[in-house]
């Protein structure tokens, strides 16, 4: 098959049969985790990351390329999980803005896109690893733009970009030896394989996408961040109409004057003020505060038939809101956000000072946007999150760019680690002293967790049989058995040497009192020196996290 160019509703049609294709091989993705803890989640994240950049294209109405691949972008961005959506959404940020104002796009530019990507998520990572999804998206993204000299068939390049996939995908285990040892590919690169097969079906014809007709409602984030409500009273507001209005162009008995952006811009500014006009061939789209929402459509009118109206009363919707803003306190100086699972987690952060506790964790990352709405749910001049697992970091990341106030990551790896952090933390510090005092106290706990293998394998020598237990000390598996309080037990006794002090067991949906009880009874027996404290935390897939210090 022969396409020259790529037009919005191909690419949409790309974009919803990708984000199919690795849906139905998610968990496949989760099977491919190194780790045989059950919390292989990187297929999880990458679909449900990709699943928001989807969902962003279905709702933009646009027929402009660059348009729709910004709405796939902003998507990623927001509904970006664990470090593998994160950099699938720097794939794809990188990938939008390459074709930011191209209407439709060459094979040449769609090359160019995929290494405008990878230029993106390179430099968006701090250290990056070969043999990962990095990997796979950089020579795949570089056979596309050789493939681009010799063709200007777009079909060519993404058939050439998806065999390269492959082939680097195939290749990881020689670049990172743990994979090798594991006996699989990465699970990243094996997630963007899935989304590039996706996107080349859908090219081919092999497997048509539904057809997507819906009309995104314009400048939702426009209202978002304008935030009206907050910083006027109703009497205060000069413009009371919100007015939107999308305009067939050239089409009916009412048009007198042929479209000109510039011209219908500027009368339209008079109207009103928070003015949003755009428009391609054949649509224009509007969104106006005025006080003469009439006067806006029979303009509009005047260029062709009226496809769309709306308009909303700001005041009655600032009246109504305002009530609900009377409870809201000033902005505190610092806010703690936390990301842990489990009710008796949440409780224990709550103890140390910690203003909200995102439930989160190994099977569920939130999103850049959950970390977002959890700062802005408790109104601070400044932040502090705590993601306390290393695959949030980058979700964690993005949230502290997108929130408008000041805001750090304390780079807590683990539940353990951010429970210690929070001994460091003094709201009458200034944010990087606290960043500062924080990130220091890490140096003072080992982190012990214990779980149960998904399956059989052998990393560092030790053989892991499926359903036995494991003891985990700072990311490393270094026991292994079938008896919970055996596995527990060795854990908690390699993670001690002579400067400990206090040994902390957090007990999980799987574990029990009396056996942290007994776990507690002979670590005092044997070591009269130590203190040992138990609390109900309540996180799956754990049944004991050790903290010692």
């Amino acid at each position: 098959m022969d396409v020259k160019k790529l037009n919005a509703k191909k690419f949409r049609d790309m974009v919803i049969l990708g984000r199919n294709r690795l849906d139905e091989h998610t968990e496949y993705v989760n099977s491919l985790n190194v780790f045989p803890v059950p919390d292989g989640d990187t297929g999880t994240n990458m679909n449900l990351s990709f699943t928001s950049g989807s969902a962003a294209v279905k709702d933009s109405s646009s027929d402009h390329m660059g348009e729709v691949a910004q709405s796939l972008a902003k998507g990623l961005l927001m509904g970006a999980r664990g470090n593998s959506g994160v950099i699938l959404s720097q794939l794809f940020r990188g990938f939008s803005k390459a074709l930011e104002g191209k209407e439709e796009v060459t094979a040449k530019d769609l090359a160019e896109a995929f290494q405008a990507g990878v230029d993106t998520a390179y430099n968006a990572v701090m250290k990056p690893v070969e043999g990962t999804i990095l990997t796979v998206a950089r020579q795949s993204a570089k056979a596309g733009l050789n493939k681009a000299e010799e063709t200007d068939n777009v079909v060519a390049i993404m058939e050439t970009v998806l065999d390269a996939s492959k082939k680097s995908l195939k290749k990881t285990p020689d670049l990172l030896p743990i994979l090798k040892e594991v006996g699989v590919v990465d699970s990243g690169g094996q997630g963007l394989v899935y989304i590039y097969e996706g996107f080349l079906s859908s090219l081919t014809g092999e497997e048509p996408a539904e057809e997507e007709h819906e009309l995104e409602e314009l400048v939702r984030a426009e209202h978002h961040r304008s935030g009206v409500h907050e910083h006027v009273n109703t009497e205060d507001i000069t413009y009371g109409y919100c007015t939107e209005i999308m305009v067939r162009i050239g089409e009916g008995e009412t048009v007198e004057e042929e479209f000109d952006y510039e011209a219908f811009r500027n009368y339209l500014d008079k109207l009103g003020d928070s003015l949003l006009v755009v428009a391609d061939e054949e649509v224009i789209k509007v969104h106006v505060h005025t006080e003469r929402p009439g006067e806006v459509m029979n303009y509009g009118q005047k260029f062709g038939s009226l496809m769309k109206i709306k308009v909303d009363n700001m005041r009655e919707q600032h009246s109504e809101l305002s009530h609900s803003e009377e409870k809201k306190v000033s902005k505190k100086d610092f806010a703690v956000v936390a990301i842990a699972p489990g009710e008796g987690l949440k409780e224990l952060f709550e103890s140390l000072g910690v203003d909200c506790v995102l439930q989160g964790g190994q099977t569920m990352n939130p999103s850049t946007e959950d970390i977002v709405k959890a700062m802005e749910s408790v109104p601070a001049k400044n932040y502090i999150v705590l993601p306390n697992n290393k695959n949030i970091f980058m979700a964690a990341e993005q949230a502290v760019e997108v929130i408008e106030d000041n805001a750090a990551v304390v780079e807590t790896r683990t539940i353990q680690q951010g429970l210690t952090a929070m001994l460091g933390y003094n709201p009458a510090l200034d944010l990087d002293s606290n960043k500062s005092s924080m990130t220091d106290e890490l140096e003072l706990v080992k982190s012990g967790q214990v779980t149960f293998a998904v399956r059989d394998t052998e990393i560092n020598g030790l053989e892991i049989k499926k359903d036995n237990y494991m003891g985990i000390i700072d990311g490393e598996i270094k026991v292994t058995e079938s008896d919970l309080y055996t596995v527990t037990l060795e854990t908690v006794k390699r993670m001690l040497d002579e400067e400990s002090e206090i040994v902390t067991l957090l007990i999980g949906e799987d574990g029990s009192e009396e056996e942290a009880q007994r776990i507690a009874d002979y670590i005092e027996e044997n070591h009269s020196d130590l203190e040992v404290e138990i609390h109900t935390g309540d996180q799956p897939v754990y049944p004991y996290l050790i903290s010692v210090e």
